[in-house]
């Protein structure tokens, strides 16, 4: 049991993801590449057979060279996107998405060790929350500037 739960129905997929929210000061921590023009959160696909809280914990380990431990589930966000890679480019993507705060430690020093599903290197960096860059979701700039103890549901939708 180790494939992502992402599956192909009909003409689009289901990806089943989770992200990673963490923030210092007045910063939150995001993924980049040099072939996209957006950020995107630390995480990725659930594997069958894993819970979204184990795949958080995985995800950050496998993205920043730290075990980091949950502090709460902030999000469930439901995204439906078109894909811009392989073979969900132009398909319609359903993306059920766990965001979890995550519990940093004060000598946090991330080394990003990722690349994206077709080997492109990917890279860390912190964002302001009054950043001017594309972020996904899109939410995420403005919700951590004002979090709260609470897990909020939210639904992004750029059919």
């Amino acid at each position: 049991m180790n494939s992502d739960m992402s599956v192909k129905i009909d003409e689009g997929y289901i990806n089943i993801r989770v992200g990673a929210l963490i923030v210092r000061d007045d910063a939150f921590l995001m993924v980049c590449n040099d072939r996209d023009a957006y950020y995107y959160s630390v995480g990725g696909r659930i594997k069958f057979g894993e819970t979204a809280r184990e795949a958080v914990v995985r995800e950050v380990y496998e993205e920043t060279g730290v075990r980091m431990e949950i502090d709460y589930l902030g999000f469930i966000c439901e995204n439906y996107f078109y894909g811009t890679v392989g073979d969900k480019t132009g398909r319609l993507v359903y993306e059920p998405g766990f965001y979890f705060y995550m519990k940093v430690p004060e000598d946090f020093e991330p080394v990003c060790r990722s690349a994206t599903d077709d080997g492109i290197e990917e890279r860390l960096e912190w964002l302001p929350f009054d950043t001017d860059r594309v972020v996904f979701p899109s939410f995420l700039p403005e919700e951590l500037s004002h979090p709260v103890r609470e897990t909020k549901h939210m639904v992004t939708d750029e059919r």
